[in-house]
C-alpha cells in the first residue's frame, strides 16, 4: 500500500464521516417536517451528473487506441460473476424477500468497483503513466457495461413483477414498457446519445464540454457524502451483516482471482496489463452501487454498509493481491 493510495483512502473516509455527521446532526433538513437528504442527492447524483459524466466519456471515446484485449479479458469475468450472482438470488428468491429489484443490486455490489477516486491514483502511483493509461480505459467503460446490463435485467424484473400483480395484462405492452423503461434510464440513454455523438464526429464545443466537466465532477463528493448521509439515517442492522461479508468476499477476493485466471490463461495477458486489470477487479464497491439501491429502492443499507466495509478491509487485500502478483513468473 502505497503512501498516496493511503492518502486517498483518508480522504474517502473523512468525506464520508462529514456526510454522516451532516445526517446525524440534521445540517441538511429545515424545518419540523423530516426531510430525506441522502436519497435527494443520491436521486440527483444518478439523474443529473452521472448522465453528464457517461454522454462524456461515450462521446470522447477513442475507439481506434483503446486496448481491447485487456478490455475483454477485465470485462468477461466481471460480467459474468455478476450475472452468476445476479442468478444465484433470483434462485434463492431474493426478488421475493427484499423485492424485485434486489437481485440487481446485489450483482452490482460484487462487481462495480472504486475504479475513479481510489483506483485512479492507485494505478498511477503503482503503475505509472503507461499503467494507468490501461486503467483509464478500463474506466471508460465500466459503467457503461455494468450499469446498463443490470439496468435492463432490473427493468424486466420490474416488468414480471407488474404482469403478475396484474398491472401489465398483455404481452407487447409489457415488453414495449419495459424496453422503455430501459432505454429512457439515466444511465442507458446518455450512453447511447454519447455513442451516437461520436460516431456523427461532431465533437463537443468548449462551452459544452466544460457544463459536462463541472456536472461530471460532482459525481465523486455528491456519492461519498450520500453514503455518510446513509449511514446516518439508516444504519446497518445485524441481520444484514452476513450479506455484508459475503459480497465483501466475493468482491475482494473472488473477483480478482477470476480476473487474474481469464486473463492470464484465457487471454495470454502478462505484465503490465494483468496488473492493472487484477488491481482493478480489487478495487472495494464504489458508490454507484448505493445510487443503484436508491433508485431502485432496495437494499440501501446494505449497499451503503458494503461500500464502507470493502473501502476498510481494501488495505489488506490490496497488499495480498500485489504480493501475489509480484510471485508470478514474468513470461
Amino acid at each position: 500500500m502505497t503512501v498516496a493510495v493511503f492518502q486517498k483512502l483518508l480522504a474517502i473516509f473523512l468525506t464520508v464521516l462529514l456526510g454522516w455527521a451532516a445526517g446525524r446532526w440534521r445540517w441538511l433538513e429545515s424545518g419540523k417536517e423530516r426531510s430525506d437528504p441522502a436519497r435527494l442527492l443520491g436521486n440527483a447524483a444518478f439523474s443529473v451528473f452521472v448522465p453528464a459524466l457517461l454522454f462524456r466519456t461515450t462521446a470522447r471515446l477513442d475507439m481506434t487506441v483503446m486496448p481491447w484485449r485487456t478490455v475483454a479479458a477485465y470485462f468477461v469475468p466481471v460480467v459474468g460473476m455478476m450475472l452468476l450472482v445476479y442468478a444465484w438470488h433470483r434462485v434463492r428468491g431474493s426478488a421475493a424477500r427484499e423485492g424485485a429489484a434486489a437481485p440487481s443490486v446485489h450483482a452490482l455490489a460484487v462487481a462495480f468497483g472504486n475504479s475513479v477516486q481510489l483506483g485512479i491514483p492507485m494505478a498511477a502511483a503503482l503503475f505509472g503513466e503507461a499503467g494507468l493509461a490501461i486503467h483509464i480505459a478500463l474506466v471508460s467503460v465500466h459503467a457503461i457495461i455494468l450499469l446498463s446490463v443490470m439496468t435492463a435485467l432490473v427493468e424486466l424484473d420490474l416488468a414480471r413483477e407488474r404482469a403478475r400483480s396484474g398491472q401489465a395484462s398483455a404481452l407487447w405492452p409489457m415488453l414495449r414498457q419495459t424496453l422503455r423503461n430501459t432505454i429512457i434510464h439515466p444511465v442507458v440513454l446518455p450512453v447511447l446519445l454519447g455513442l451516437l455523438w461520436n460516431l456523427a464526429g461532431i465533437g463537443l464545443h468548449p462551452v459544452l464540454d466544460e457544463a459536462l466537466v463541472v456536472l461530471g465532477s460532482a459525481v465523486v463528493p455528491v456519492c461519498l457524502v450520500s453514503i455518510g448521509l446513509t449511514l446516518a439515517y439508516d444504519p446497518v442492522r445485524r441481520e444484514q451483516l452476513h450479506g455484508v461479508a459475503r459480497a465483501a468476499a466475493l468482491k475482494l477476493l473472488l473477483q480478482p482471482a477470476l480476473v487474474l485466471l481469464v486473463a492470464r490463461w484465457g487471454f495470454g495477458l502478462s505484465g503490465l496489463p494483468l496488473s492493472v486489470a487484477v488491481l482493478m477487479a480489487a478495487l472495494p464497491a464504489g458508490s454507484n452501487t448505493l445510487m443503484f439501491a436508491q433508485r431502485y429502492r432496495t437494499l440501501e443499507a446494505e449497499a451503503n454498509a458494503g461500500i464502507v466495509v470493502t473501502t476498510v478491509v481494501f488495505v489488506a487485500t490490496a497488499s495480498l493481491w500485489l504480493a501475489v502478483l509480484t510471485a508470478l513468473p514474468s513470461n
